[in-house]
């Protein structure tokens, strides 16, 4: 039950895409800042690799939670992956909204219709 909350706490907030853009969770803004405040211990994917590999263990003594356990090492196995590949978790950081400046900024309407090159 313990180790279900604490793989909800990392896996919930959303990390921020090298290329593009990512929409953030509801609510995530709480708990990223509790991934931050732990650091690299949440932020290194090898960490996560192994931390989920060793939660899998014990779930696999029981047949009820094989399901799980078989969750828990292909996650293990996917953040291992992103680890060698050399990603990290990143925070996504909200943007200051840019004002729309009055008078003067109203454009035309499009001359043509669509698809506009």
């Amino acid at each position: 039950s313990a180790a279900g909350v604490l793989v909800c706490l990392l896996e919930y907030p959303r990390s921020k895409r090298k290329r593009g853009s990512t929409m953030e969770r509801c609510g995530q803004k709480y708990l990223t800042a509790v991934v931050k405040l732990l650091g690299p211990l949440t932020r290194n994917y090898y960490i996560r690799a192994v931390l989920h590999a060793a939660l899998a263990v014990p779930a696999g003594f029981l047949l009820s939670t094989i399901l799980g356990t078989v969750c828990l090492g292909i996650a293990s196995g996917i953040y291992l992956l992103a680890a060698v590949r050399g990603e990290e978790w990143r925070p996504i950081e909200q943007k200051p909204r840019e004002r729309p400046q009055g008078g003067g900024t109203m454009k035309l309407p499009p001359s043509n219709p669509p698809p506009r090159p």
